[in-house]
């Protein structure tokens, strides 16, 4: 997220300059990761070219947290974890919504 060339991409992909870090959260039911496999298969999303080699291609999908406008980043890795999810949006999201590890959110995904 750091990286320059990470930072530009997805700046022309989302539309915002994305804070250098993600939101990781943990999915806690079967349920609710079925449900984010679903959304897979069915939201294209927004797809970002890998920044430069040795790097994964990956998927956002827009989307609101809190009131906050970001993005959920999916790379495409194989053995990426299925219970987790992160986020990024301008701002650092822990610091603006004022939350802690542990405390639950929910997502609003966006048409991309």
């Amino acid at each position: 997220m750091a990286l320059n060339r990470v930072q530009e991409l997805l700046r022309e992909r989302l539309g915002f300059a994305p804070y250098p870090a993600t939101l990781n959260l943990r999915l806690e039911s079967e349920k609710e990761i079925a449900l984010w496999k679903e959304l897979q298969r069915e939201m294209k999303g927004i797809p970002v070219p890998p920044p430069e080699p040795g790097f994964c291609h990956a998927r956002c999908f827009l989307v609101e947290i809190g009131g906050l406008r970001g993005a959920v980043l999916l790379p495409e890795v194989a053995g990426y974890p299925a219970d987790k999810v992160e986020v990024v949006a301008p701002v650092r999201i822990k610091e603006s919504l004022h939350v802690r590890d542990g405390d639950r959110l929910a997502l609003e995904f966006l048409e991309s």
